[in-house]
């Protein structure tokens, strides 16, 4: 699997070099010319959020296209004025990774009615005919997050720490854990004693309510399936107060560089990793598809979002501990010098 995603890689990489540095030929190759895209991100506080805005826009202007950034710092409303005010720029397609998925269905509207195709980036946009969905198959990673938990500690008592409420993806997770979990509580074997939503995937409120079940449960905790890196840090250090850090597994998503030295260190069991080029590189290409009204071949899958069936890209998520954690660095997602520092 691992062997086949580096191969992956290796041929994408090709590619994007060949194409960016063609020389006089480039113009005649590239495809998008003259396409504006609109990228409207959540923020850029979670570290893979600056990844993969970088990679979208390198290979969106390989393939000709102008790509205008804003940001709302984790405001729904500001998101949706910006998504709007860059529809008066004149944007060909929206890529959106929003804020609350289903205020931005305000987002989806106002840009039909422009005659603008929306592309919801990794988080659904949900009550809305929004035109194309990419993302990790969320429901998976979830279920890799709390399988790979449940084989270390197969009996005990669980805490198990959602994401966003506001945010579609952390419900998936949660559904995928509770399939790997299921079983074992029905059994009598796991005991899930709380269940909690850190605000807008915030480490610290992830480390107030980590601090209030440890309280509430005489800090009788046995593991932690946390939804990301970032609430999987406020884990570690309401557990590291309690000298439990390294005793009681904690699970992770995204591959943040902090994580990773977590893994190293035994603080943190695993991650899930999401290889962030293959995610920004196929939207990039998707959304350039999407201006031109090209079909989009890899929509195989459809998510629903409550309202319609949306057609959607799904990729695949790699379950990643101690043992595999090269292949962050071997994909290029990380720096071996940064993961492995000397002490």
């Amino acid at each position: 699997m691992i062997g086949k995603i580096r191969i992956f890689f290796a041929a994408v990489f090709f590619m994007a070099g060949f194409m960016s540095y063609g020389g006089e030929n480039e113009r005649q190759q590239t495809v998008g010319d003259g396409i504006k895209i609109g990228l409207s991100m959540d923020s850029l506080r979670v570290e893979r959020w600056r990844k993969d805005r970088d990679i979208f826009m390198k290979r969106a202007k390989v393939l000709g296209a102008e790509v205008i950034v804003q940001h709302a710092d984790g405001d729904a409303r500001r998101q949706n004025e910006q998504a709007e005010n860059m529809i008066t720029q004149g944007v060909d397609v929206l890529v959106v990774i929003p804020k609350d998925g289903v205020a931005a269905a305000q987002i989806v509207e106002i840009a039909h009615k422009e005659g603008v195709k929306v592309l919801a980036y990794d988080r659904l946009i949900m009550k809305s005919d929004v035109d194309l969905y990419i993302s990790f198959d969320n429901e998976q990673v979830g279920y890799l997050q709390a399988e790979y938990i449940a084989r270390k500690i197969p009996k005990g008592n669980y805490f198990l720490l959602g994401g966003a409420p506001t945010d579609n993806n952390a419900h998936l997770l949660r559904k995928g854990q509770m399939r790997a979990l299921q079983p074992l509580i029905d059994r009598g074997e796991i005991r899930v004693v709380a269940k909690q939503w850190a605000i807008d995937w915030d480490a610290r409120d992830a480390l107030k309510k980590t601090e209030q079940v440890l309280t509430r449960h005489d800090n009788r905790i046995d593991a932690v399936v946390a939804s990301n890196d970032g609430t999987a840090g406020g884990v570690i250090q309401a557990l590291d107060a309690q000298k439990l850090a390294g005793k009681v597994p904690v699970s992770g998503q995204d591959a943040e560089k902090a994580a990773c030295q977590r893994i190293l260190a035994g603080t943190q069991a695993m991650t899930v990793y999401k290889p962030i080029h293959l995610i920004a590189i196929t939207a990039a290409e998707a959304a350039v598809a999407l201006a031109k009204g090209d079909a989009i071949p890899q929509a195989t899958q459809t998510v629903n979002n409550d309202k319609t069936e949306v057609p959607a890209i799904l990729l695949t998520p790699i379950q990643v501990d101690k043992d595999n954690l090269d292949v962050v660095i071997d994909d290029g997602f990380h720096k071996r010098e940064d993961i492995y520092k000397k002490k």
